[in-house]
């Protein structure tokens, strides 16, 4: 049982770091209720009053502005469609460290956008091209014109081991996107917010919708991307699952053992009885014994449990098929209070169950017994 939950612990809290670091926990955009998540957004003026309240906002640890465009790339007669996702020097590169795979991030100047892009291994591994290369990016135009053209050079790849974001998504500079679309320095996207605790994102979206300018919408990452956390979510599903079927076995096992020791000391009990003891000694001296074995099982259980745990966190011996898994390795993440739950429930249920058995004890006729000793 401590397995089974620190591992899909684990899995739950690794894919939700992936999402939230290259998405943020919620976006703040141009109310449109019928957008697409991967179209294009309309375009909202910076707002200072607003980026204000998004940045005294408690709950929030950083935000940056964002604006996506949908391009084709050229490179070696292979094109790939993608959605670029421009941003800008304030961005919260820490976050995202950890998808990077090779070369650098975009680098900035004042003057003009960026000539850098930052590809996913797929991607990348579709085009033919590796860091220090350059493709050919054509930017679709939604007035139906025909597609401006840009030459970018590869400073980087990156892979979040999510099929949805590797596959579609390139990292560029948003000066290039204010450019091809005709805005001002002051048209974005929107805001990519991050909170200092995910479980917040509801309260803190309602806090900040409430505050924005009409027209604005502030949506957490959840209802962005419900696909993907009602995956996560079936997870604690399979955890019931999991518990209730190890649980019932691990009754059964016990309730099991200390029948077949009772059965063994049929005897022993009726001679007990005929030299005046108890019924009530008697099932309290197995309740005792029973209680002991399910004590050692208990200890050594979580013990070994743990020792599982942690040599999984310290080397991923354990290795799945990130493209189904959305990780290489399995993740572990142990939580201490529900190894506390998991032990001390088991030895709560357990001591309840050891009264089932030991009425056998009651049934017991000293005079039977003894006779075909």
């Amino acid at each position: 049982m401590i397995v089974s939950l620190s591992f899909i612990n684990g899995f739950q809290k690794i894919i939700a770091e992936k999402i939230f670091g290259f998405w943020g926990h919620i976006r703040v955009q141009h109310f449109e209720p019928l957008r697409a998540n991967i179209a294009e957004e309309t375009p909202i003026v910076r707002n200072d009053t607003a980026e204000y309240m998004i940045s005294h906002n408690p709950q929030v640890l950083s935000y940056s502005i964002f604006a996506t465009k949908s391009a084709i790339l050229n490179a070696n007669g292979t094109i790939e469609g993608i959605l670029m996702k421009g941003i800008s020097a304030d961005y919260s590169f820490e976050k995202i460290n950890r998808f990077l795979t090779k070369g650098h991030w975009p680098q900035f100047n004042d003057t003009t956008y960026s000539d850098n892009i930052v590809l996913s291994e797929y991607t990348a591994n579709q085009l033919g091209t590796d860091v220090g290369k350059f493709v050919l990016i054509y930017f679709i135009q939604t007035d139906g014109s025909a597609p401006r053209t840009r030459k970018l050079r590869v400073s980087g790849l990156f892979k979040t081991g999510i099929d949805v974001y590797d596959k579609l998504y390139a990292i560029g500079d948003i000066k290039l996107i204010q450019k091809l679309n005709g805005w001002s320095s002051q048209d974005i996207g929107g805001y990519e917010i991050n909170l200092h605790d995910p479980y917040t994102m509801d309260l803190a979206a309602s806090e900040i919708y409430e505050k924005l300018p009409t027209g604005w919408n502030a949506q957490t990452l959840r209802e962005l991307s419900p696909e993907i956390f009602d995956w996560l979510n079936l997870q604690n599903t399979n955890k019931v699952i999991l518990i209730t079927i190890m649980t019932i076995v691990a009754l059964i096992n016990l309730i099991t053992c200390l029948i077949i020791l009772l059965l063994e000391r049929t005897s022993m009990i009726a001679l007990l009885k005929a030299l005046g003891a108890r019924d009530i000694q008697i099932q309290r001296t197995f309740l005792a014994y029973g209680s002991w074995i399910a004590g050692i099982g208990i200890v050594s259980g979580t013990l070994i449990g743990l020792a599982i745990c942690l040599l999984q966190e310290y080397t991923g011996f354990i290795r799945l098929n990130e493209e189904a898994y959305y990780v290489n390795i399995a993740p572990v993440y142990i939580r201490y209070q529900d190894v506390l739950l998991v032990s001390g429930g088991t030895a709560l249920v357990s001591f309840a169950i050891l009264f089932i058995p030991t009425l056998i004890s009651r049934k017991i006729n000293p005079s039977k017994a003894l006779r075909f000793k």
